[in-house]
């Protein structure tokens, strides 16, 4: 089947699956869990296969720990659709309801987008959660996972897909992309697909946002930042920086630079650098970090680089103002966090830094659709547009405009006949 009718066949699943109920889409996600239990044996061993190429091929370590999908990630990404099957329904909310006139009422009502694109990075347990996620909030979707995972990508989309049929969704609402050229096909196809959702670098963000006319949900890279201010509990600041760095490497919201307030910097990075090299991290320095603590130089260009490896920049700063003015410089809009007891210092630093997600007292790897009770989610949006952070169900879905008549026409409000009394009302849209 070609890629168009793939896409056709999805935009036609999407008219379908916005009214599907709330029983059905559980069922299918039961079906799915159970699918992939019972199926754990050829996941893994399609996973041992790309895993094998991937080390051939010399793929970073990080990479590695990334791609693999053992019987723990197939159990993880198994508890995280039962979670989303407790779950409201996100689809036809009443979210606000106004009598017009008497016997003319609107409501805005929530909606699925319709067909949804996800370009991703090698990580299967992504496409699990991308595409129940999908499934939840009645979008179709079509997927396009990173090559060095081609094998378990082509198992667990065969696994979900026909669990989900099975179950009762139409047919075609999961397709699978597989080379790299259909990337380039599905960007021309805004008569089908209503949301591109790319995974990956700055640079590929921006390409896929040149290339098409659909909208972009742009995830870009993670450049996030702790600042530990001159007023932080240091025992609390090593904690954090030791978990936003190295609780998990690999990922969008470990920190990659710290920001330290010049007025504890002699007293603290001797700590921090401690607690960072007991776990192996490099750690390159401005120069007045580099005059306390002995760390190999830091360059204009790692302010700005997305290491997702055991590396850490560090910069000392004259306060909170210049933290600030760095991150909304440097930082992608991701994760960036404060470690303070200063109320003044915390609430001036979550209002001026502008990021998906601004954080006091705790670590940036909290910045996850599963942490947040969203039901995991299909990646984390730096864009401003309906959906910012994590995006999870209700980052899938827009709302559509309702109005229930009894015959009215606008000419006899234009004639002066008749008048508007725009009254809020507190009930649901039912006919």
């Amino acid at each position: 089947m070609s890629v168009a009718d793939i896409a056709k066949q999805a935009k036609k699943a999407a008219i379908q699956l916005s009214a599907v109920k709330t029983s059905i889409k559980n069922a299918a996600l039961t079906e799915i869990a159970k699918a992939l239990k019972q199926s754990t044996g050829k996941i893994v061993s399609a996973n041992k296969k790309d895993l094998a190429v991937a080390e051939k091929n010399k793929l970073s370590a990080p990479l590695l720990k990334r791609l693999k999908f053992d019987e723990n990630k197939i159990a993880d990404v198994v508890a995280g659709i039962e979670s989303l099957i407790k779950l409201d329904d996100p689809v036809g909310k009443t979210l606000s309801a106004t009598e017009l006139d008497r016997g003319l009422e609107l409501y805005k009502v929530s909606c699925p987008i319709g067909v949804i694109g996800v370009i991703f990075e090698s990580r299967p347990d992504a496409l699990v959660q991308i595409s129940t996620l999908c499934l939840k909030s009645c979008n179709a979707v079509l997927l396009k996972g990173g090559s060095e995972a081609q094998n378990t990508n082509k198992v667990l989309a065969d696994i979900i897909k026909v669990a989900g049929e099975k179950a009762g969704l139409p047919k075609g609402w999961l397709g699978l992309m597989e080379t790299r050229s259909d990337v380039a096909e599905i960007l021309k196809m805004d008569e089908y697909i209503d949301l591109i959702i790319p995974r990956g670098s700055n640079e590929f963000v921006r390409h896929i946002m040149d290339n098409t006319n659909i909208p972009v949900l742009g995830h870009a890279e993670g450049i996030c930042h702790v600042y530990v201010d001159g007023d932080a509990d240091m025992k609390m600041a090593v904690n954090i920086i030791v978990d936003s760095k190295c609780q998990y490497i690999a990922v969008c919201n470990a920190a990659e630079t710290l920001l330290v307030d010049t007025k504890i910097a002699k007293e603290f990075l001797p700590k921090a650098k401690t607690a960072l090299e007991e776990r192996n991290v490099e750690i390159r320095g401005c120069e007045k970090t580099r005059s306390i603590i002995k760390v190999k130089a830091a360059t204009e260009k790692d302010w700005s680089t997305e290491y997702l490896d055991y590396i850490l920049s560090i910069k000392v700063v004259n306060g909170v103002d210049e933290a600030i003015e760095h991150i909304n410089r440097y930082s992608s809009h991701h994760t960036d966090t404060i470690v303070t007891k200063n109320k003044a210092a915390a609430t001036r630093f979550l209002d001026l830094v502008d990021s998906a997600g601004v954080f006091c007292n705790a670590s940036t790897r909290f910045s996850d659709g599963y942490r947040y009770g969203l039901g995991a989610e299909v990646g984390i949006s730096t864009t401003k547009i309906h959906a910012r952070g994590p995006v999870g169900l209700e980052g899938l879905v827009i709302y559509k405009w309702k109005l229930l008549g009894s015959g009215q026409v606008v000419a006899d409000y234009a004639e002066g006949k008749k008048k508007f009394i725009h009254r809020k009302l507190n009930k649901s849209c039912e006919l």
